[in-house]
């Protein structure tokens, strides 16, 4: 294990002796009949962001993708691979999710190379080329004359949900269930520093806080 990171080592004998004993039996049955969540969440790979922290979630319980700024292309069936899609294939397909999850966050660093523009990290600049999905978002969400950089940036990352929701009903096996009713989108939002979470109301378009303890 030469080089191999400590505190991953750490981090997994502190599993192996205090968590996994009391989920051995459901890694067993994961092992052996499969899994089979029922909420697939669509997260940022922000180190901050994590879905199963979140939600509290167990083994077997989320189908979870990361990818910088929680981004669902819309629907391309090219000759191109499409990391997303395939992720989304499966969700749907094989294993039959009735709720998927766009899950943004605040302080995202995908957002703030649109609303901050610098030089691209490297000449492939996959950053850039990956964020400009969103270039019609940006063009519709104008920042207002007085509008604080942070504001404007936490409006875009609310505006990027309701994009990858939109993106995700171009999906023809999507649209089908959803029309049908087999199948929910949703929207949230994750505030880093408070640790919040609010969930768009599809109703009225905003983002409605989850209080921390339920009444």
């Amino acid at each position: 294990m030469s080089g191999f990171p400590q505190q991953l080592v750490t981090g997994y004998r502190t599993f192996a002796t205090q968590r996994l004993p009391t989920e051995q039996s459901r890694y067993r049955e994961l092992s052996e009949r499969g899994q089979s969540p029922e909420v697939m969440v669509i997260g940022c790979c922000d180190s901050r962001v994590s879905p199963e922290v979140i939600f509290d979630a167990g083994p077997g319980e989320l189908f979870v993708v990361r990818n910088v700024a929680n981004l669902v292309p819309p629907y391309a069936p090219d000759e191109a691979a499409h990391g997303v899609s395939a992720a989304l294939e499966f969700a749907v397909q094989v294993l039959r999710v009735k709720h998927i999850v766009v899950l943004g966050h605040a302080q995202c660093g995908g957002i703030k190379a649109l609303v901050e523009p610098s030089e691209p990290l490297s000449p492939g600049d996959f950053i850039g080329r990956w964020m400009s999905l969103l270039a019609p978002t940006v063009e519709q969400t104008p920042r207002g004359g007085s509008e604080a950089l942070a504001d404007f940036a936490m409006r875009l990352e609310q505006r990027a949900v309701k994009t990858s929701l939109g993106n995700l009903m171009t999906f023809p096996c999507i649209r089908v269930l959803v029309e049908r009713g087999k199948l929910q989108l949703h929207g949230a939002y994750f505030g880093v520093a408070r640790g919040s979470l609010a969930v768009l109301d599809p109703a009225t378009g905003k983002f409605e806080r989850v209080a921390p303890v339920a009444a």
